[in-house]
């Protein structure tokens, strides 16, 4: 689909590139993928710098950890006891199945790897799948409520288009284009979504004026009334 490659040049002139995920490690990009469920990612800095001050940013040390005593230090994340029982979850399969070698649970074929922690209580496809992108090499593309409005929008997909609706047809898209960093370019290409829907493509009063994605709108739709 021609206009999702055109997209990301829109996108990257205007932002630049975003070195998307924040995480010194992968272990800490999983973390975060988990706390961010359901709130903003300032909230998950502040739940990580707890975790990092406790110095327990480490799969054994974290599982060791009362849940309780978890819950407190991510507090900030919001849904602290549901968020403190999925990181347990995940840390319990990591330690015990896997020895805290992230190397080993993300070991094999992608579609394999995924199942493998879609089983793990707590997890979805977009966590999922945001950990197989950004903390791993696997090609794997995270679909958001940001990436759902602004195809919506752009009518890229149909208005009953699902999760794998979407994941589906940007891989099929993005693999089209020849580059050298795929996974690179798989990461910043939903990292310049991300930017798109928080700076103009809001729910309400989108700001289609200044966005980079407007001469990609269906012309009928080039005024904030008309998308509103």
């Amino acid at each position: 689909m021609k206009a999702l490659r055109r997209a990301y040049d829109l996108m990257r002139a205007r932002f630049g590139h975003q070195d998307w995920w924040p995480g010194d490690t992968p272990f800490e990009v999983c973390v975060g993928a988990i706390l961010t469920q359901n709130t903003n990612w300032t909230n998950v800095e502040r739940a990580i710098a707890n975790l990092r001050a406790a110095r327990v940013l480490e799969p054994r040390a974290m599982f060791a950890l009362p849940e309780m005593k978890l819950a407190n230090l991510i507090r900030p994340a919001g849904y602290f006891n549901v968020k403190a029982r999925r990181l347990r979850s995940f840390l319990k399969v990591l330690v015990e199945e896997f020895g805290a070698d992230l190397d080993r649970l993300f070991h094999g074929e992608t579609p394999d790897v995924r199942e493998r922690l879609l089983a793990v209580k707590g997890i979805g496809p977009e966590t999922a799948d945001s950990m197989l992108l950004y903390a791993s090499s696997h090609h794997s593309f995270v679909i958001d409520a940001y990436t759902h409005r602004i195809f919506q929008r752009h009518r890229w997909c149909d208005t009953r288009a699902g999760y794998h609706d979407l994941k589906d047809l940007c891989e099929s898209a993005l693999n089209h284009q020849a580059v050298p960093r795929r996974l690179d370019y798989w990461q910043d290409y939903h990292a310049q979504l991300v930017m798109i829907g928080k700076h103009f493509c809001r729910t309400s009063k989108p700001s289609c004026e200044q966005c980079p994605l407007r001469p990609l709108l269906p012309k009928k739709k080039r005024t904030n009334e008309a998308v509103e």
